[in-house]
């Protein structure tokens, strides 16, 4: 069962986390966070698919490749993007200096950050916040490492589960941001996931991009894919089961309970959209694909109209149908149904009768579900997103002064 849970990346055996105030924030909040793990840990990652991705994501790709890692390293308030040689100098010296405190090699340190783009990163408040961090690594200080790497998001998102495979009880926990810059295809997000399972790296690779997959490139909150966007597990084996070589029942246990993390916590971060007031789920059903389904589903998540509709409680029905209809998805007008909070609207190519007064108490509610009915096939796909308000143009007319 998936808690909201404190403990994070620190619930797993042999994993400590810190997170401190190096001053890179304008806010003076927590801004470095550095989590690690006593032993070596097979590592999976996914990263942007922005053209423009950022020097960490350059740099952490390289450790991924090697198989395993130690550490990761994260700050908020700079993203180091569109940084140029600069920015990518300063990644590697980012895990270098992480690598010296830890006694590790440098590459096994993931990096990250979040932030401004365009902006170098201040190395001497990194720096000295690094080493400030790993004095303070603790099996306490995952709250303080999910606080670290937040921007807008009002809340830090963080997570735990335990499952077992066999006799063998094991922890997952994690810690996301995420805001706003948010459509599929991942998000402004960095999310970090650690484990105590033990697991050959490729079947830990392929479970994560499986996940991922169906979790945080199923959520939108404005339409823009950001140039950061990193969600990372390691795998440090210490809970002592059996190692998974093989696609198999233990397998099949830890794929279900990544994709139940991954998916509450891709929740998590749609509902914080930035100034966002309403969080909406979209479920497309009777799809003639998977990738049908989701086409549709993002075109209704993406639509502003529909977004400010939702943001002004009005049931707009028309908004829906329309982005339903210019998705590029195959779907047909008569077949089609849309339900707001299980009231159906649409109907056979035409608005449906319904009770209006139980509609407005719908388009009231903070959590609200869109339910598109294409009845052309047997595939479906959720996404989630939020409403689009007047805090939204707010937060991204001030950002960056």
């Amino acid at each position: 069962m998936i808690k909201k849970d404190t403990q994070g990346v620190t619930y797993a055996k042999g994993f400590k986390a810190a997170g401190v105030k190096a001053g890179i924030k304008k806010s003076g909040n927590l801004d470095v966070a550095v989590i690690y793990t006593e032993t070596p840990a097979a590592i999976a990652g996914t990263f942007t698919q922005n053209k423009v991705a950022a020097a960490p994501v350059y740099v952490s790709k390289e450790t991924v490749a090697t198989g395993s890692a130690r550490a990761i390293v994260a700050n908020a308030g700079c993203a180091n993007a569109c940084t140029g040689k600069q920015g990518m100098d300063d990644a590697y010296k980012t895990r270098e200096i992480a690598a010296k405190e830890l006694g590790i090699n440098a590459d096994d340190v993931i990096v990250g950050s979040t932030g401004v783009i365009g902006v170098t990163l201040p190395m001497d408040k990194l720096e000295k916040g690094i080493k400030d961090a790993v004095a303070d690594l603790s099996e306490t200080g995952s709250i303080n490492a999910a606080n670290a790497i937040i921007t807008t998001d009002t809340h830090c998102k963080t997570m735990t589960v335990k499952f077992d495979i066999g006799d063998t009880e094991v922890h997952m926990g994690a810690i996301a941001k995420g805001s706003g810059m948010i459509r599929p295809n991942m998000a402004t997000m960095l999310c970090y996931i650690t484990t105590d399972l033990d697991i050959e790296q490729s079947l830990l690779q392929k479970a994560l991009s499986t996940c991922v997959e169906k979790s945080f490139n199923m959520i939108s909150v404005d339409g823009d894919m950001s140039t950061n966007d990193t969600v990372v597990v390691l795998a440090n084996g210490l809970a002592g089961n059996k190692k998974i070589t093989e696609e198999n029942a233990d397998y099949d246990i830890f794929c279900s309970n990544l994709m139940a993390l991954c998916v509450e916590l891709a929740k998590e971060i749609a509902a914080d959209g930035e100034g966002a007031s309403k969080f909406l789920t979209i479920n497309v059903k009777g799809a003639k694909s998977f990738a049908d389904a989701k086409t549709v589903g993002m075109a209704v998540a993406n639509s502003p109209l529909v977004k400010t509709a939702f943001f002004g409680e009005d049931p707009n029905w028309g908004r829906v149908i329309c982005a339903v209809g210019y998705s590029g998805a195959d779907m047909v007008p008569e077949k089609t149904v849309v339900k707001f909070g299980g009231i159906t609207i649409f109907d056979c190519g035409v608005g449906a009768q319904y009770d209006s007064e139980a509609l407005v108490k719908v388009m009231r509610e903070n959590d609200i579900v869109i339910d598109i009915e294409l009845n052309l096939g047997d595939s479906d796909a959720t996404v989630w997103t939020c409403d689009l308000s007047y805090e939204y143009v707010k937060i991204n007319g001030e950002y960056h002064t």
